[in-house]
């Protein structure tokens, strides 16, 4: 299986970990901020390399040129 920026992207899901233990063991609220925040941040790497239909120079076969 090939490691494509948008499947690194998913790699920023592991950070909800650290987090969910903060949450539990300080039961603070800023520990649903912080959830909110890596969750914004997996949301904008996963929509940043989603791949653009028709765009950047394709030939419409999937290659530029």
């Amino acid at each position: 299986m090939e490691l494509t920026p948008r499947r690194g992207a998913f790699l920023a899901l592991l950070a909800l970990v650290p987090v969910a233990i903060f949450a539990f063991a300080g039961g603070e609220p800023i520990a649903g901020i912080a959830l909110v925040n890596v969750l914004l941040i997996f949301g904008s790497l996963y929509v940043a390399f989603s791949p653009v239909p028709g765009g950047h120079g394709e030939n419409g076969h999937g290659t530029a040129g």
